[in-house]
């Protein structure tokens, strides 16, 4: 990005901070919240008619632009936590949450990751919902797929090495870099990016039949494609499309058909088993650090 161009995102992140804007995912009603990373809202309505799942797509106001600016906006201060079983594919979470303010806090990440892929397969979240909300029968439970969100599973582009990051931290490997250089067409970027959901939502229609209770669906963050100038899902990005993250409803219950057979190591000692070099490599292949 460019001195100009930074210097514009910079101005924009400026008034980001400043402006209050979004709706905590407590103050709507929902018994299984699936949260599908860096999921636009027009994507998901777009798909929305082939998979069966819910009827109408409509849209709330994320809480942040970023991961980690969600995950601080939505669970932070919150003691509705501790009800709350969280299993998640993302690898902010050890950076921004609590464990010990949530009923459980499952991070997948940790131990299901595939170095093949760059990221957590869809599966292995569902496999550790369905067996958390079979044992402990929660009173909310929070499922946080890493898709749509690149890797791009089903048709991955090449040299994408992981999560975009715009600004002075951008990740050169990523398909919003490519994207903004001209590197990669937009329509290519797009239909991955939807292959992307479409591979996650099996999931969620999985999820839909090995668990009880109302489901909600949604993002987040959205994901820029132009907008403003701008790609990706900066933080502190107050731009309308980036925030306008999809909700959509639908009845799970629980058919008893798949049996989960992945197991977390127990324990799970982040310090030992999961060192500091470990992490690092994992969100270094994601454009984290």
């Amino acid at each position: 990005m460019s001195r100009l161009g930074t210097a514009y995102l910079r101005a924009l992140q400026a008034l980001g901070r400043r402006v209050p804007y979004g709706t905590n995912v407590y103050q709507r009603e929902w018994d299984v919240l699936v949260v599908l990373d860096a999921c636009r809202a027009d994507l998901l309505r777009a798909v929305a008619p082939d998979t069966g799942l819910f009827d109408t797509v409509s849209t709330v106001r994320s809480v942040g632009s970023s991961s980690s600016e969600w995950l601080e906006n939505t669970f932070s201060g919150h003691p509705e936590t501790a009800q709350t079983v969280m299993v998640t594919g993302n690898t902010w979470t050890d950076r921004y949450l609590d464990a010990d303010a949530f009923a459980a806090l499952d991070e997948v990440w940790k131990y299901a990751w595939d170095e093949d892929l760059n990221t957590v397969p869809a599966a292995a979240v569902t496999d550790r919902a369905i067996a958390l909300a079979r044992r402990l029968d929660p009173e909310r439970l929070v499922v946080h797929y890493m898709q749509p969100h690149h890797p791009f599973v089903p048709e991955p582009l090449d040299g994408d090495g992981g999560l975009a990051r715009t600004g002075r931290h951008s990740n050169t490997a990523n398909p919003w870099v490519a994207l903004r250089r001209g590197e990669v067409s937009a329509d290519r970027v797009w239909n991955a990016y939807e292959a992307n959901l479409r591979y996650v939502l099996r999931e969620v229609e999985a999820l839909a039949e090995n668990v009880d209770g109302r489901i909600a669906v949604t993002a987040d963050h959205g994901n820029l494609f132009g907008e403003w100038g701008l790609y990706g899902h900066p933080m502190h990005t107050p731009v309308p499309a980036l925030l306008a993250v999809p909700w959509a409803e639908t009845d799970g219950v629980d058919s008893g058909e798949r049996e989960p057979d992945l197991r977390p190591p127990e324990p799970l000692p982040v310090s030992r088993v999961y060192g500091a070099e470990s992490d690092r490599d994992r969100l270094d292949s994601l454009g984290y650090l």
